[in-house]
């Protein structure tokens, strides 16, 4: 006959042994702080962190930085598109990025800003002079793909992603939209998303407002190859919520609002692992879409850090949020 007890004191046990927590209902493997602040004072308006092939990283805030560029040892080089400094009294000129939503760099070092307010993506030197631009409405999200192309997301898109020439010609379009509402600019809203690529030509779409927190990976070729979906017991609160939430606004006359779910995610460039963001949760998945780990994040003075931006490294974890900064953090999946 079992005993019906002990199994119940010995998983407490187990429990304070591990240092497993809870918080809100969802099982947390660990809590995860970090090391130190980087690419200080860049904190207010923070939009993307990337790492060019080069060896520096790009950090874009908006409205007032731009886009910083520093070396592999963190010391700043540049700024690009910044608004100039003017005399008291004189007219501010254009600035030459209006507001940078997401950036990404390619192979040579060229930058590439997704500008929300000139309608715009741009292309950036290496040096910092602007070298030329196409329109597309409202962009949110850029990232370079192999063959001088570029994936963008926008707000009005037909499909997930658009991929562009950098002369701005159109050669493709994938993805197809998700049906959430019978309200067509509710639906538009659940189907926002930014993008990230592998050095294998895949792209990563992931969907900032979807009750189920997912990342569609894409071939090449724009067929889905991989869902990295958090599905389980852990999210169903919070996806819960917001279909009541998708449910009260269907009739309602206003413009639709909707709180972010997926709040970042970035792409191992060896393995095709992706971590995601969920405000303060940080979720790691393998590249076969098992979720293997699941941390709440910190900053050194135990700060709650609202994930907006993740860069994965070999050894790192590049964590940033606005206005707090980019932190980082030791790779958890590493410790032996």
């Amino acid at each position: 006959m079992r005993e019906p007890l002990r199994p119940y004191f010995m998983a407490i046990a187990m429990l304070c042994l591990s240092g497993v927590l809870w918080a809100g209902g969802s099982e947390i493997d660990d809590q995860l702080m970090a090391k130190r602040r980087v690419f200080s004072p860049i904190g207010a308006g923070l939009r993307a962190v990337r790492h060019g092939a080069n060896g520096n990283y790009y950090v874009l805030a908006s409205p007032t930085v731009g886009v910083a560029v520093f070396d592999a040892q963190m010391k700043r080089l540049l700024f690009i598109g910044a608004p100039e400094e003017v005399p008291s009294g004189q007219k501010q000129p254009r600035a030459l990025i209006g507001f940078g939503e997401d950036c990404d760099v390619d192979g040579k070092g060229n930058v590439y800003v997704a500008d929300r307010e000139y309608n715009q993506i741009e292309e950036f030197a290496t040096d910092g002079k602007l070298l030329r631009s196409f329109a597309v409405s409202a962009p949110t999200s850029v990232a370079v793909l192999p063959n001088d192309e570029l994936a963008v997301t926008a707000t009005q898109q037909r499909t997930l992603v658009a991929v562009y020439r950098a002369d701005g010609k159109l050669v493709r379009e994938f993805g197809e939209l998700e049906s959430r509402s019978s309200r067509a600019e509710l639906d538009r809203i659940l189907n926002l998303g930014r993008v990230n690529a592998d050095p294998l030509g895949h792209l990563y779409f992931g969907f900032t407002y979807l009750p189920e927190p997912t990342v569609r990976q894409f071939d090449p070729g724009g067929y889905v190859a991989q869902t990295f979906e958090f599905t389980g017991v852990d999210a169903f609160a919070e996806a819960q919520a917001l279909r009541k939430e998708i449910q009260r606004q269907e009739t309602r006359k206003e413009p639709p609002f909707l709180r972010p779910i997926l709040t970042a995610f970035g792409v191992d460039p060896v393995n095709g692992d992706v971590w995601i963001g969920l405000h303060n949760t940080l979720l790691h998945f393998d590249k076969e879409g098992i979720r293997r780990s699941e941390y709440q994040i910190y900053t050194p003075n135990g700060t709650r850090l609202e994930a907006s931006v993740i860069l994965v490294e070999e050894e790192r974890l590049l964590i940033g949020a606005d206005p707090l900064g980019v932190y980082e953090f030791p790779r958890p999946d590493r410790r032996h």
